[in-house]
């Protein structure tokens, strides 16, 4: 079996991450979505992902096969949201943005394996509300995140010409468990390497 592990992307990873969006932007435009039709997101967007350490990427063997970001800072776009409401409004929260699957690697489930360690790195940061949108057209990232068990929480609106509209979901884990952040001298270094 190969190895298959998430990774923080580099800059030496931003050509391979660029070439799984354009791909991933060519197969929504065939499956009739205006999402990611306008230009964005951009190699600007993914450099800056990356300056942050907010990008990851899922390698399997010696290939970049997924990316994604996780953003563990407030998502503007989030504040208001329509026709229904957070589950946890006040709780910080993680928001998984900018997923692709590289074409060579679709249909294979490592969509799960993605967001399962996306929810890891989460977890391991002290997050336990974790947010992500959608366009409604995109029936595959629909079916993702609800098999994770994200409840459609609403409606938010982005910065996009087309149709701003976007589904919103929002997944609380071990809301009858108290999360502690792992801070220990064991643990820590590993942490910061994440």
């Amino acid at each position: 079996m190969t190895e298959i592990y998430l990774r923080r992307a580099q800059t030496q990873d931003l050509a391979t991450i660029i070439k799984i969006i354009d791909d991933a932007k060519d197969l929504l435009k065939k499956n009739g979505s205006p999402q990611w039709q306008n230009g964005y997101p951009d190699q600007k967007t993914f450099a800056q992902d990356i300056a942050m350490q907010t990008n990851w990427i899922l390698i399997n063997g010696n290939q970049v096969a997924a990316t994604a970001t996780l953003q563990l800072t407030p998502e503007l776009t989030y504040r208001n949201i329509t026709q229904g409401q957070w589950q946890q409004p006040d709780e910080p929260y993680a928001t998984i943005h900018r997923v692709a699957i590289s074409s060579n690697y679709r249909g294979q489930g490592l969509s799960k394996l993605l967001f399962s360690n996306l929810l890891t790195v989460g977890q391991m940061q002290g997050i336990k509300n974790f947010r992500v949108d959608t366009h409604r057209s995109n029936k595959a990232m629909q079916h993702i995140v609800e098999s994770f068990n994200f409840k459609k929480r609403g409606i938010i609106k982005i910065n996009d010409r087309n149709d701003p509209e976007r589904l919103a979901y929002e997944l609380n884990l071990g809301r009858h468990h108290k999360l502690t952040r792992i801070n220990n001298n064991f643990m820590q270094p590993l942490i910061d390497k994440l």
